[in-house]
């Protein structure tokens, strides 16, 4: 996320004279499209879209600019609920926005997605059924009914690079949407710390086991509400089986002999070209 960017439930200065509007969809983001260009909406361009303006959520301030993010009724373009889209107005997906919206406009889009699904699908009370009420002080829903707080929903997640002397392990997800190999990684069950999260995932997935584990970062990650906190680990044993559920394929790997790899977005990423800088190979 941007320097210039200051996260806020609620406006600290009075209103900017033009605001970024985020909204967010199941199916990607609403973007204006117009001689090679691709931007943000503005409010004015909003006007015909029928959106209740007034109950989106403040994000923060970008430099000078307010950021609001408010959910897209319906599902895909055309489908009921949502409003027909005047000519230069579409929905992309978040991911194909990668690189064509500026990097610091694209972090705050997951951001704005992250929580507008939350309160798409958090009208009522999981508990009771009753119409759950936004807090003004912090970011979540109260039941006036029953009491019960909720708050956006976030999912933690490990990714690791193993390392094994001077190669890396990578592995081909059935479910990655390219032909390409990355690290491996898994959710947090309930009860578990990260690190025994690493060492289940690690075997369950490739049937090795790992050691000398340290912190290399996190990332958010709004597909769809994931924190990715990532690690580099050594190969401590086990011989090197994929399941064939989650992994198809796993491969230590030499840093001048790599596969297909993520892009530059993920963490993933980071965690192979920082393993590639210390063999002085370029990514």
């Amino acid at each position: 996320m941007s320097d210039s960017f200051t996260p806020s439930v609620a406006p600290l200065l009075p209103p900017s004279p033009t605001a970024h509007w985020f909204i967010c969809g199941a199916d990607g983001l609403l973007v204006v499209e117009s001689e090679g260009q691709t931007q943000l909406p503005t409010r004015e361009q909003l006007s015909d879209l029928g959106l209740a303006i007034e109950c989106a959520h403040y994000l923060g301030r970008l430099a000078e600019t307010d950021c609001f993010a408010l959910a897209f009724p319906g599902g895909a373009a055309g489908k009921s609920g949502r409003p027909a889209l005047p000519a230069g107005l579409a929905v992309r997906g978040l991911r194909k926005l990668y690189g064509v919206l500026a990097d610091e406009l694209f972090a705050i889009a997951g951001r704005a997605a992250q929580i507008a699904v939350w309160d798409e699908t958090h009208q009522f009370c999981g508990r009771c059924g009753a119409r759950v009420e936004r807090q003004s002080h912090e970011r979540a829903k109260r039941c006036p009914a029953c009491e019960l707080t909720v708050f956006p929903r976030l999912s933690p997640a490990v990714i690791v690079l193993v390392r094994k002397g001077s190669q890396a392990l990578l592995a081909r997800s059935a479910r990655f949407p390219i032909p390409m190999y990355s690290t491996l990684a898994g959710f947090v069950e309930p009860g578990e710390s990260l690190e025994q999260t690493v060492a289940r995932e690690i075997r369950e997935e490739a049937g090795i086991e790992v050691t000398n584990l340290r912190y290399f970062g996190s990332q958010s990650w709004p597909f769809p509400h994931s924190l990715m906190v990532g690690f580099l680990a050594e190969y401590a044993g086990g011989e090197l089986r994929p399941d064939g559920e989650e992994l198809i394929d796993a491969r230590w790997f030499d840093a001048h002999e790599l596969p297909p790899i993520p892009p530059r977005l993920s963490i993933a990423r980071q965690l192979i070209d920082s393993w590639l800088a210390e063999h002085h190979v370029a990514s």
